[in-house]
This record gives structure tokens, sequence and C-alpha cells, in this order.
């Protein structure tokens, strides 16, 4: 099968987000497609395929970490989209979060807007922090929430300097339960988020850019009231420099009686590599 290797929320190799594109991959079993996505090792892998109503959606996405199969994914979502469409326009992945409207740009940026907003109640900060290996002293509030938009993720706002020394403790994760945990040191100056994403319960330790939870963190900022809750309002987060992948997603939430009711990410895809995989 042919696969593509593009690096997603970046306009440089080698930097952002790597993703694995596979085509023609219709007639393989879900643990065939899970031995690929283990093969990349990346921390997702996207299976471009034909859709399954072609008047309703351009194609079909499945997308795997290393480990299990996610119904929405922000990286696979956007690098996906630019692959497949070949050039400006609008198409429409169908996935497991429904049917998802991204338009893509001649320069190779694309525009996802997520699945219907969805946000939880307030839940202790102590679980998240012994997982991203901070200190009580480490959480400045407002307090953490499960948001998203198609996936939901569990937001942690710390002191910016505690971003850097932040490290994913897999023994925590296992024994709290927690499968990720999305840290924001959070700078209404400018409205951008410096952003790490642990995920040890997916198989993903920690990602260079998460799209899928840069558009929860805005609903994320509506509900904790750190953005309008009226209109539409941009933010930036800036992700993986930790990890010498430096990321830049580019988004916009847009609120209605002080609750989030849509979302967007923008970032650009820079093709790295391409070939064949054989089936395993």
């Amino acid at each position: 099968m042919d696969y593509q290797i593009v690096d997603v929320f970046t306009d440089r190799a080698f930097t952002g987000n790597p993703l694995a594109v596979v085509f023609g991959a219709q007639a393989l079993s879900t643990d065939q497609l899970q031995a690929i996505a283990r093969e990349f090792n990346l921390s997702e892998t996207v299976f471009v395929l034909p859709p399954t109503d072609p008047a309703a959606a351009t194609y079909r996405a499945r997308i795997f970490t290393p480990k299990v199969e996610l119904p929405f994914a922000g990286h696979p979502s956007v690098g996906a989209a630019v692959v497949q469409a070949g050039g400006p326009g609008r198409v429409i992945q169908e996935c497991g979060a429904g049917l998802l409207p991204i338009e893509v740009a001649a320069d190779g940026r694309a525009t996802l807007t997520g699945g219907v907003p969805s946000v939880g109640p307030e839940i202790d900060p102590a679980p998240l922090l012994a997982v991203a290996g901070l200190a009580a002293a480490d959480f400045v509030g407002p307090p953490p929430r499960m948001a998203g938009c198609g996936i939901d993720f569990p937001y942690l706002a710390v002191h910016p300097d505690a971003v850097a020394r932040a490290v994913p403790n897999h023994s925590a994760a296992a024994r709290e339960r927690v499968d990720s945990v999305t840290i924001v040191a959070w700078d209404a100056a400018t409205s951008t988020a410096h952003v790490r994403m642990f995920a040890p319960g997916v198989g993903v330790a920690e990602d260079p850019a998460t799209g899928s939870a840069a558009l929860g963190l805005g609903v994320w900022l509506v509900t904790s009231g750190l953005l309008a809750g009226e209109g539409e309002s941009a933010y930036s987060v800036r992700q993986g420099a930790e990890i010498h992948r430096p990321s830049i997603l580019d988004c916009t939430v847009t609120a209605a009686g002080g609750v989030a009711v849509k979302a967007t990410v923008t970032g650009q895809v820079v093709p790295v590599a391409d070939g064949r995989i054989n089936v395993p």
C-alpha cells in the first residue's frame, strides 16, 4: 500500500507533528490497521478510505495511535485533508465524530471545524498533577474540566514555568486511571496557550501538536471565563518545543450565552516522505 509522511501544524519539515497517511487499506481488518500503526510508531496513523456515502463525504478516516483506534483526532484530520485534496477546496471527512468540514488552502494550510462542543463538571486537579509530574503549588486554576469537540481532554492550568518542568508519570496514570492530561499556561495578553499533552493511556508519551485538544481548549477557555462568552474569539496554541517538534495551532471558538458552540483549528502541512508498506 502507498503511504505518505507529512508534518502537521508547522511550516518546516522535521518539526510539528509527524503523521503517516496510508491509502488502499479498505480490505484490511482492524487488527491489521493497528499493526501498521504500531509499525510507524507515530502518535497517530490515518487510513484514508472510501466514504460510507459518497454523496455526503469526500473520504472516511480511521485513526490509530500505536495502541488504540480513536474516533477523531486533529492532526490526522488536517494532514489527511491536505493530502487527499491535492489542492485548495473543501472536503468533508467522515470519522467517528461524524461528518467534519475541512477547508484546504493553496499554501498547504487547512482549517478543521470540530464536532459538537462538550464540557464536563469541575474535577480534582491532584490526579492530573500527579500524571504531569507536578506539585500542588504548580496549579493556578481555573478548575480542570473535561472538554472537547469530538474527543474530550482534561485541561490543567499551571504556572508558566511549570510547563517545561512537567514529566509524564506513567505509574501515576495507571494508578489514577487517567488516560491523558493537557497542561496549559494561558497568556491572556496575547490569547496564547503554551501546552503540553501527555497521553500514556493511548500509547502516546507526549504529543507534539494536538489539534483535537486545541479545539477542546477553546471550549474550556470559554467555560472558564478566559475567553468571551459571546461571539468569535481567536487564540493560538504553542506546543512541542520541549521535545524538539515546535508546533503552531491557530484556533477560533464561537460562543453564545457563555457556552461554546463551535471551534476551529488551522495548521499547515509539510510533506516529508512517501513510500510503500507491506500488508501485515
